[in-house]
């Protein structure tokens, strides 16, 4: 199987080409400049590799969730090498791929969380799949990190950069204490999942590829905002309270004067 995969849904802009003589790439965090970027990298894989589109057996595509501009990067570039060559795509998610770096034969469940801004997350829980390489826990999601949660009993490991901007998602309960929270996703898991989802008939017309945005809008009002801040500060107050009542029922009584 031959496949080209490409990704520029996050800070991070990655290449990679799986052909029968194994997989290369090329991974850089730009922040910013994708578009001038990813060309390239597709021109480096395929000549490192020796193989032109024509050959391939399709292309893996990131759809996202992300940042929205890289989605559309992700998206359009995929289909317009798709289309030139007549290849069919695959879709792949950013959550996905990430799910794929740290499951193994140790690691059968993983949490991937990638930070969404605006104090939210972009999450999914998934499972070791031999068919697909992962399979997912449910639809993923994107909301503030006090509201993701794991939808079957077992360990999972953490994995993704959702870790790093929001630290208090490592004390969930089910969580491994093993994160790669600096992880960002990379086209050679791509790859691979979408050599698998091709092999079995997966693959579609590039004009059919959809990106994954997860929310329709990329900032908030002033209203949202205030909205927002006042409802991060109840929950505060909320907690301090509980807090304090919990430790006021758990003290001595006083001895009287």
């Amino acid at each position: 199987m031959r496949v080209l995969a490409l990704d520029a849904a996050t800070e991070a802009c990655s290449v990679a080409l799986l052909t029968d003589q194994g997989l290369t790439g090329r991974w850089a965090e730009v922040g910013r400049g994708h578009a001038q970027q990813i060309l390239g990298m597709v021109e480096a894989v395929l000549a490192e590799g020796g193989v032109s589109l024509s050959v391939l057996d399709g292309i893996a595509a990131s759809v996202g969730p992300g940042a929205f501009t890289g989605v559309r990067i992700s998206v359009s570039v995929a289909q317009g090498l798709a289309f030139g060559a007549g290849l069919p795509v695959v879709p792949i998610t950013t959550l996905e791929a990430l799910a794929l770096q740290v499951i193994d034969e140790d690691t059968q469940q993983a949490l991937a969380c990638l930070d969404a801004r605006m104090g939210e997350v972009y999450w999914g829980c998934f499972v070791a799949d031999p068919a697909r390489g992962v399979a997912a826990l449910g639809a993923p999601a994107v909301g503030p990190p006090e509201q993701v949660r794991f939808p079957g009993a077992g360990r999972y490991r953490g994995v993704g950069r959702g870790f790093a901007a929001y630290p208090a998602l490592a004390q969930l309960a089910g969580l491994d204490a093993q994160l790669c929270a600096d992880a960002l996703p990379d086209a050679r898991h791509m790859a691979r999942l979408g050599a698998l989802r091709l092999g079995a008939g997966e693959g579609m017309d590039p004009a059919e590829l959809q990106p994954q945005y997860l929310r329709d809008k990329v900032a908030l009002t002033e209203q949202e905002r205030a909205a927002r801040d006042r409802s991060a500060q109840e929950r505060a107050a909320q907690k301090g309270a509980a807090q304090e009542g919990a430790a006021q029922e758990g003290a001595a009584p006083l001895e009287p004067l």
